[in-house]
């Protein structure tokens, strides 16, 4: 068994970007990540993608050279992207494969003219439960039992937006006011359109290779999986809550820390503001029922105590689905090797990413991934 490193990272662009394709998008990240690492061929290819067609991770990597090798395509809901990192970091931890790329990417404009269409073979999507309907139940019910306010709930739309004024590759930033978020258009009651992430193309890459000590390698020290079981309402917490404290816990416990709180940088997958609060609590940054106030008050954001999403987040880089993952990684990578500019957190030594992809009827999210990665 060997110890793996991120050896290279690259994303593209995110945004709404219908004149690019698939292979265009891909282009940018694999050729950034390939370069980033110093190689320039790979043993193997992990793919996440959700609404990508047939074939599209072979013809993609076959206009970059890329062909002959064993290529996987994964689905995993938004959790895709990170689901290829972990198999790709399994593959040569185990000795498999001595050097794998994973690729995320979606091109999303080209395939919906607005929000995802619900999935009718689910019956709770059939039935009107598309996602921002489901988070703004869970910010219905942190509402009504006091653990959040319509203000904190906004915080978090302020904080990202603000940290994406230092990305240049992000979608969407902008120094917003609580007043401003809440008065954006509404989407699903009480969520606003401010507080939703917005439809993305864009791909992201990373090339894993045994550790070896080098100058730039960031070492992933523990990385687990979990697919929700069955949500049969016997927890009292709102959906996705337990999959992303158990998912944390393994991969914690992989890693030998003992807390989130021992890591330096946070990478979270804030689809929706609600998604946030809940996961930093999930996480165990900060105590159930305080991921609202942590916000609002500056805890995670830029130079507070936990910074989570520095990059901007899904709210504010953008939510490509299957690009997503590795675009956190990507962050992550940078922020440890202390590359991340306008948005660097200082000294950052341990970083995590959660990706929490759902949702499936009766199930409590389809998957989620945490990874704790550490810098050279």
């Amino acid at each position: 068994m060997s110890a793996v490193a991120v050896h290279g990272v690259g994303t593209s662009h995110f945004g709404r970007q219908p004149e690019r394709d698939a292979i265009a998008l891909a282009h940018d990240a694999v050729r950034e990540a390939l370069t980033d690492a110093g190689v320039d061929r790979v043993d193997a290819v992990w793919v996440g993608t959700v609404f990508g067609p047939a074939g599209v991770a072979q013809r993609t990597l076959r206009a970059l050279g890329i062909t002959g090798v064993p290529v996987l395509t994964v689905e995993n809901a938004c959790a895709s992207g990170t689901t290829a990192f972990l198999e790709a970091h399994e593959a040569v931890r185990t000795g498999r494969y001595g050097r794998v790329l994973a690729l995320g990417i979606e091109q999303m404009s080209t395939a919906f003219s607005g929000a995802i269409t619900p999935e009718p073979s689910d019956p709770e999507q059939r039935g009107g439960l598309a996602l921002p309907a489901l988070y703004a139940m869970s910010a219905a019910r942190y509402l009504h039992l006091g653990a959040v306010t319509p203000a904190e709930l906004a915080a978090v739309s302020v904080k990202n937006h603000a940290h994406a004024l230092h990305n240049p590759r992000a979608q969407y930033s902008g120094s917003y006011t609580v007043e401003q978020v809440l008065g954006s258009r509404m989407i699903a009651d009480p969520l606003t359109v401010l507080q939703c992430c917005p439809t993305s193309d864009g791909a992201a890459a990373a090339v894993l290779a045994p550790a070896t000590g080098g100058p730039r390698e960031v070492r992933v020290r523990g990385a687990a999986l979990r697919s929700g079981r069955v949500w049969d309402h016997s927890s009292p917490h709102v959906w996705g809550y337990d999959i992303v404290r158990d998912t944390t816990a393994d991969a914690l416990a992989a890693a030998g820390l003992h807390a989130a709180t021992d890591v330096d940088v946070v990478e979270v997958h804030d689809a929706f503001t609600i998604g946030e609060i809940v996961t930093t609590e999930a996480l165990g940054l900060v105590p159930e029922g305080a991921g609202g106030k942590a916000a609002a008050a500056g805890v995670t954001a830029l130079g507070g105590t936990h910074p989570v999403n520095p990059s901007g987040g899904l709210l504010s880089r953008g939510h490509p689905l299957g690009a997503t993952g590795l675009a956190q990684l990507a962050e992550i990578t940078w922020q440890l090797r202390g590359e991340a500019g306008g948005r660097q957190v200082d000294g950052a030594r341990l970083g995590l990413v959660e990706t929490m992809g759902g949702g499936v009827s009766v199930l409590d999210g389809n998957a989620c991934v945490v990874a704790v990665l550490e810098g050279p």
